[in-house]
């Protein structure tokens, strides 16, 4: 487990596309597990940026998104394909036919779970996984007490992660109540994982994902079993750490 502390998320950006980077840059096809929600959005900004100045390229990669609301068409403004190419997509040199995102309209959910792990092993697993985590420690939509050894799934979202969420909605009633997520096995088996951090708020989380015992009740505790894991948090997220960092 490597963390990285820096001042702001200007500088979050900067130095998670540097990993990111330096992956895109090593592979003829790199795959890239990505995120979304606020945390990303520095990490995305600049990748656009070292696209556009030719220091990466974007044509040959493949995208995996984590998650996706069930019920939310592409096209709606909270769905996570429409902040994917919002975001990042529509502003690189991308494939857009290389870009997947779980499809929350799937007529069978669950047979759609299934497709989506077949697609990931059929290009050879993820090379680089984008996470962030969630106040209560979940990464992708995985809820404390997911097995830690979950597939891509259905999962229902907590109290906590809905009111979380619903400030990108006009009401909370608004807010989906279940979504499809890579699970936790599935997140571990890509080759280098890197999560992003920022605020106060994550503190908890962050320190028990990093000193914390390894249980279901904090999916993100599940990262201290992978090889190749570098957190890239900001001070106020690296606040309540005892020895990370010191």
């Amino acid at each position: 487990m490597k963390v990285v502390i820096v001042k702001d998320k200007k500088e979050l950006g900067q130095r998670a596309a540097e990993i990111v980077a330096a992956v895109m840059n090593s592979r003829s096809t790199p795959v890239l597990g990505l995120a979304t929600g606020s945390t990303p959005l520095p990490l995305y900004e600049r990748l656009i940026q070292l696209d556009k100045q030719n220091k990466i390229d974007f044509s040959t990669a493949v995208t995996f998104n984590l998650d996706e609301y069930v019920g939310l068409p592409p096209d709606h403004h909270q769905s996570y394909r429409y902040f994917m190419d919002k975001n990042l997509f529509d502003h690189v040199r991308i494939n857009k036919k290389n870009t997947h995102v779980p499809d929350g309209m799937a007529k069978d959910p669950d047979a759609f779970c299934c497709a989506y792990e077949e697609m990931i092993e059929d290009v050879g697993g993820i090379d680089i996984q984008v996470l962030g985590i969630g106040s209560n420690g979940h990464i992708a939509f995985n809820e404390p007490g997911t097995s830690l050894g979950s597939r891509t799934h259905v999962t229902e979202l907590t109290a906590q992660t809905i009111k979380d969420n619903s400030r990108f909605f006009a009401r909370i009633e608004d807010v989906p109540t279940r979504a499809i997520t890579m699970g936790i096995g599935t997140i571990l088996e890509a080759e280098e994982i890197i999560l992003l951090a920022s605020g106060e708020n994550k503190a908890d989380a962050i320190a028990k994902a990093l000193e914390g015992p390894i249980t279901c009740m904090v999916p993100a505790s599940a990262l201290q079993l992978h090889p190749k894991v570098t957190f890239v948090i900001t001070r106020d997220a690296a606040s309540k750490l005892q020895h990370f960092g010191k």
